[in-house]
């Protein structure tokens, strides 16, 4: 399959499941006016970032649970063009990335793709996609309650990221753990963020499925030529073989 047929299908497969709000850049392209992010129907939303490179069984399961135990009305995938902390790393493409999402939220109808953070100029930081989103609702005069999703791992390292406190004031935690991050009790969460107790106030603790899906093993096991099957969604297999990322002649990476 070409580079733009598989990027047709990925379009192609998540605008038949997705609001045309939540999925705007993945649909019209980066160039398009900026609109409402999310539809003013979701109410309850969850907001789960990464660099998705490659997105696997790992994000979609956490996903789901965290959507099913707080009766979310949608969990939005919001990939990151460059995380600060991942400078010296290469990345496959912003594009690929967004079109491997696209193709595994395919199938379910309360997932969606916001392209909001590869549409901004210069560095990306999760308090502002918050803010920004936080802010939509109140322009559009909307009680929306969002959730920030991450890891127990993600959670222990908050305090260094950029304006945690803004972050944890704009949208509640949806923190899950994973194999050897337990998650915290009250008295570690006050510790460990800005703003303490209050703070420690806005986390919900949510139990998932353990899965030790990492990206970066998917990573080197396509690099070496090996199987993924089961790793990652079959669509995401195969784009990842027919665009052959992550081999070392792929020349659609970001160093």
């Amino acid at each position: 399959m070409s580079q733009a047929a598989a990027r047709s299908r990925a379009t192609t497969a998540h605008a038949a499941t997705s609001r045309p709000t939540a999925t705007r850049a993945a649909t019209t392209g980066r160039s398009a006016a900026r609109g409402p992010w999310l539809d003013p129907a979701d109410r309850r939303v969850g907001i789960l970032g990464g660099t998705f490179d490659p997105i696997h069984y790992g994000h979609l399961v956490i996903a789901e649970e965290v959507r099913q135990a707080l009766h979310l009305d949608r969990v939005v995938f919001v990939p990151a063009p460059r995380p600060p902390h991942k400078l010296d790393e290469q990345l496959a493409s912003a594009t690929d990335r967004a079109a491997m999402v696209a193709l595994a939220i395919a199938g379910n109808p309360a997932f969606a793709l916001s392209e909001i953070e590869l549409e901004r100029d210069g560095p990306s930081y999760t308090a502002d996609t918050l803010a920004e989103l936080a802010g939509e609702a109140a322009r559009q005069g909307l009680e929306r309650d969002l959730y920030f999703i991450l890891s127990a791992e993600a959670l222990a390292g908050l305090a260094k990221w950029h304006e945690p406190a803004r972050l944890i004031e704009s949208a509640r935690l949806a923190v899950v753990g994973r194999p050897g991050w337990p998650l915290p009790d009250t008295a570690r969460l006050a510790a460990m963020l800005p703003g303490g107790t209050a703070s420690a106030s806005r986390v919900e603790r949510i139990e998932t499925v353990p899965i030790a899906n990492s990206s970066s093993d998917v990573r080197a096991r396509a690099a070496a030529g090996l199987s993924i099957r089961y790793l990652v969604p079959p669509a995401v297999e195969a784009y990842i073989r027919d665009q052959r990322l992550y081999r070392s002649e792929n020349s659609r990476r970001t160093a």
